[in-house]
């Protein structure tokens, strides 16, 4: 075995020694079943490698006994483990990186991205090494994340009526003339840009009580229960972003209406709204909607001003509203 497979077996938590049939009929169940699950968790067809270990049929056991005893239908299992599939693969990637950066700086590496087979083996022995305290950290912030989720949904029960249900803020914030800077930037002073873009907006967002739905390297989408926490989200964006050298300004569009959760993403004609406006915004500003405006007109915090109708493709004439910070 090379040294490269000790240090994967050692990731994994144990030695790859079964194939996809004999894991699936450990498992109790069929290989074309079995491949569903590791293809939603993101991972190609190994055929009948032996790419498996007894960790791997423990996993399907488990999934397995949910629907089997009709706690999950087996859609709703495949979408359970796509979602932790999704999720993982880019913190895997993300906290790999991480650690091949540490290294670089530390001068065991000479650059995270020119490794030969000898500056990978480092990171994955760092990683290794890492591994029970990375867990316990992965484990902390899932928790976390259920509690939170399940607060938000107790939060909208005790607190909406039925008839608002569903209903939630939606904002698209992004860098204005991002691509005219990917000509002119450096690889890695750009790469330093989208990282501290994103980490930024990350923390705005929590700050304000608004939710992050995801980041596009120059774009954040997030939402909020509220036009008020919206809006204030899109103004708080603005200064932390202003104040960046090389950063180019922010444009930001709000819409307040009915959205379709899945998979934590959100989904519907509010969201494809939220995305016109965003385009329709100038620099330095933040376009709103007809309901998120209604929401804010006469709140002291906020300064809402109508702007001329605008045709957009597929949605008509649509009014935006210019928010700003009220005096």
């Amino acid at each position: 075995m090379s040294e490269a497979d000790e240090l994967i077996d050692r990731v994994l938590g144990a030695p790859r020694t079964m194939s996809s049939s004999e894991v699936a009929a450990g498992a109790g169940m069929s290989v074309e079943d079995a491949t569903g699950y590791w293809r939603a968790m993101g991972f190609a067809d190994v055929g009948e490698s032996h790419a498996f270990t007894e960790r791997d049929m423990a996993a399907l056991q488990a999934v397995q006994r949910l629907v089997s005893t009709g706690v999950l239908q087996r859609s709703e299992a495949i979408e359970v483990v796509r979602s932790l599939g999704q999720s993982s693969a880019r913190m895997a990637e993300w906290q790999t990186g991480t650690l091949a950066r540490l290294l670089a700086r530390q001068g065991e590496i000479p650059d995270e991205n020119a490794m030969t087979h000898e500056h990978v083996a480092k990171v994955a022995e760092l990683t290794a090494a890492l591994l029970p305290s990375l867990e316990d950290m992965l484990t902390y912030a899932w928790r976390r994340q259920l509690a939170a989720a399940i607060q938000r949904s107790v939060d909208t029960a005790e607190t909406e009526d039925a008839a608002d249900a569903g209903l939630l803020c939606v904002g698209f914030a992004d860098l204005v003339g991002f691509t005219r800077l990917t000509r002119r930037l450096p690889d890695e002073r750009l790469a330093d840009l989208v990282t501290a873009f994103e980490a930024d907006s990350s923390d705005v967002v929590a700050a304000t009580g608004a939710r992050l739905i995801k980041t596009l390297g120059d774009e954040v989408m997030f939402v909020a229960e509220d036009p008020q926490h919206g809006a204030d989200t899109a103004i708080e964006l603005h200064l932390a972003h202003a104040q960046g050298e090389d950063v180019p300004q922010l444009r930001v569009g709000l819409s307040f209406g009915d959205v379709v959760t899945r998979m934590g993403d959100v989904y519907g004609s509010t969201v494809n709204l939220a995305s016109r406006l965003t385009a329709l915004a100038r620099p330095g500003t933040t376009l709103a909607d007809d309901g998120c405006a209604k929401e804010l007109l006469g709140d002291p915090r906020f300064a809402v001003r109508a702007l001329r109708p605008r045709p957009l493709r597929g949605l008509g004439l649509v009014r935006a509203w210019s928010v700003q910070r009220g005096r």
